[in-house]
């Protein structure tokens, strides 16, 4: 296997769920991993799908599990939802249909939320309506998004993830499954902001200074961690120790740049 490419790669933008760890079960050579780049000279950061908790919430988590993790480590699709929606939808009126770490999220970057409005929705304009990963999901959120998408609102979505992967083989319903629900009852499709939109990795290139050809994409689903990667002219590594199978990575049409079994096997090639 020719490392050339991976081992000139200047910064790691780690998936976390199926590719550091699973639930609260850390992958063997994961904390190894992460204390090893600096020294190695590599930049890096935790690069994920999920809007149901936001960045702080991340570091607290990551530190939790025995990762070492600062602000500038973690970038989230709440976060590139933020940008995006101040970058083309300045001012507008935006409803939400996510957590509550979700809304503290799209607050810190001053979006103009209307949830706390949502008295009389006959009465309420809406700009855009945006979806998250949202794992306190009631049936009021949908009834409120179709409403204000069947009237004209845009449709953001932070991620397209089917599903969520859990402990067990066991999964949770992601954004893309919600997102999909309210585009057969609206008949509105969604603008989807993270992996694998190359915007996460060209947002980071500008933060960093770092060309897209130096970055390496590190993740265990083909549609998203790789995708991304290969969308922005990136580096990527697919390790199978999530989503994707042996099968799955054989028969997809564009391949990664490496296949490893774990992240475990990235250190053994980095060294």
């Amino acid at each position: 296997m020719d490392l050339t490419k991976l081992k000139s790669c200047e910064l790691f933008l780690f998936d976390m769920d199926g590719t550091l760890y699973l639930g609260d079960n850390v992958y063997p050579g994961a904390h190894e991993l992460m204390e090893a780049l600096p020294s190695l000279g590599k930049r890096y950061i935790y690069l994920t799908n999920n809007s149901s908790r936001a960045g702080t919430d991340y570091i607290t988590r990551l530190r939790r599990l025995g990762f070492p993790c600062e602000a500038e480590n973690v970038f989230t699709s709440g976060m590139a939802t933020g940008l995006y929606l101040n970058q083309n939808y300045p001012g507008a009126r935006v409803y939400l249909a996510g957590t509550k770490a979700f809304y503290r999220e799209l607050q810190s970057y001053h979006i103009n939320l209307v949830n706390d409005e949502l008295g009389h929705t006959d009465e309420t304009t809406v700009d855009v309506v945006v979806q998250g990963f949202d794992t306190e999901l009631v049936y009021e959120k949908l009834n409120l998004a179709c409403h204000f998408l069947r009237r004209g609102a845009a449709f953001i979505a932070a991620n397209p993830d089917w599903v969520c992967p859990m402990p067990e083989d066991e999964v949770l319903p992601d954004c893309g499954s919600i997102c999909a629900l309210l585009t057969a009852s609206s008949g509105v499709k969604p603008t989807y902001i993270g992996k694998p939109n190359r915007n996460m990795i060209d947002v980071i290139s500008k933060q960093t200074g770092i060309p897209n050809e130096k970055i390496c994409a590190v993740g265990d689903r083909l549609y998203t961690d790789i995708a991304v990667a290969q969308n922005a002219g990136s580096v990527s590594v697919l390790v199978l120790s999530g989503e994707t199978t042996p099968e799955m990575a054989s028969a997809a049409e564009r391949q990664p740049d490496y296949i490893l079994p774990s992240v475990k096997e990235l250190l053994d090639a980095l060294c």
